[in-house]
């Protein structure tokens, strides 16, 4: 990505601070929030927001949530800074949901994210951890019908998430009425720059009120995303979870070595079983070696459903409704979907292609052990992949070790 940062040995938060204060200037310094709350009972949460975050699973908040959440329930401008798979979006959330006014069933959080999977997902969450609160939410994303929103929206909805173009669209129709909006949350705001959603994002921004608590939550932060910040935000305070803390906590990772490419499919069937025990993701790097993957998997007998953006959308909703649901139980995707896919029983993630970016290894793998929960990665290794795989253990500062024979004791 344009303008990042390119780090090397040097510690992580130095290499943050000297690249934060060569990009502010006086008025915009960014404090960083230090406070951290270990437990969910002492961050002054709403009994009832308790109640469905337990409900949800999650015993202990991750690094990111026990520093994120109270600087949002105390209405601060945050920027968050976390890796995707680290519990940024359960953070903001709950942060979302502890201020709302549920007599008052006016819109008064929006949320963009990229992509329509996240979109949905983001709402699915607020709803299961707002589950005892009664919070209303709707997903404004493109593909669905334009009348079917605005009549959601006009019956009332709390908070509504969505993707820049039809948010935005919603607005101007006046179905999505921004008078009551207090709160606007961008998730994965470094995709979104990426993805040219910048001048979309500016035009929501000059819709909603003046008084507005902003949270930019983002993998990243290029230059255009603190741009982003400067202009939108009033001191805000930056919440960073350093690379070392990030939650490969409880993820057992292992290689298989494979030596070449075309051996991979063998090793992978052989791992059929114990894939079809649990819910299984597995990662190619392209469009066209998931379907080649699929096919190849299908003519051995073996059932697995596949999902990459080629697809329609309505063909990619069925595929992950199937799946989340386990009727389906191993899925083949592309990191595309990647931070889409966030399905509470998926305990393994097989890389059959490592990622060609170390960054991406976490996005895939931290959607098996999310939020603390065990999970296992297994990463085919051919003799061209050997390099990729000490990229990734240095860069995590991790050590992936040789699968062993017993793995379906360990799921």
């Amino acid at each position: 990505m344009a303008g990042e940062t390119n780090f090397d040995d040097r510690g992580y938060d130095e290499k943050m601070k000297e690249y934060y204060s060569s990009t502010t200037s006086g008025d915009d310094i960014i404090a960083d929030w230090e406070e951290v709350h270990e437990t969910f009972d002492v961050m002054g949460l709403h009994e009832n927001l308790l109640r469905g975050i337990y409900a949800y699973g999650f015993e202990k908040p991750s690094a990111i949530q026990q520093r994120g959440i109270v600087p949002m329930t105390k209405g601060l401008d945050v920027i968050q800074q976390a890796q995707s798979g680290t519990g940024k979006t359960a953070t903001f959330c709950t942060g979302i949901l502890q201020q709302l006014n549920y007599e008052q069933a006016e819109c008064q959080a929006l949320v963009l994210a990229p992509t329509r999977e996240l979109a949905q997902q983001i709402e699915k969450v607020l709803r299961a951890l707002g589950d005892y609160l009664g919070v209303k939410c709707h997903a404004c994303v493109g593909g669905t019908s334009v009348r079917e929103d605005a009549r959601i929206l006009q019956s009332g909805v709390h908070v509504v998430v969505g993707t820049p173009g039809r948010v935005y669209d919603m607005l101007r129709r006046r179905a999505l009425r921004p008078d009551s909006i207090r709160m606007f949350a961008l998730d994965e705001a470094d995709e979104m720059l990426s993805r040219g959603f910048k001048d979309q994002i500016y035009d929501i921004f000059q819709l909603l009120p003046g008084k507005l608590q902003v949270g930019v939550f983002s993998a990243t932060l290029p230059p255009e995303a603190l741009e982003l910040t400067r202009k939108f935000m009033s001191k805000p305070v930056r919440i960073l979870v350093k690379r070392d803390e990030l939650t490969l906590e409880g993820i057992k990772q292992f290689y298989v070595n494979v030596d070449r490419e075309e051996w991979k499919l063998d090793t992978l069937c052989d791992l059929y079983e114990t894939l079809a025990i649990t819910q299984s993701v597995i990662f190619c790097n392209t469009r066209r070696k998931v379907d080649w993957l699929t096919d190849k998997m299908r003519a051995r007998d073996h059932t697995v459903s596949a999902t990459h953006g080629d697809m329609d959308q309505n063909t990619r909703d069925v595929i992950m409704r199937e799946f989340r649901s386990g009727s389906s139980r191993v899925l083949i995707t592309t990191d595309l979907l990647a931070r889409g896919i966030d399905v509470q029983q998926v305990s393994l993630v097989i890389n059959y292609d490592l990622p060609t970016q170390p960054e991406n290894y976490l996005h895939r793998i931290g959607r098996s052990g999310r939020f603390g929960r065990k999970g296992v990665a297994i990463n085919f290794v051919s003799r061209d992949d050997e390099r990729m795989l000490a990229d990734i253990q240095r860069f995590y500062n991790t050590v992936i070790e040789e699968l062993p024979s017993n793995v379906a004791d360990l799921i």
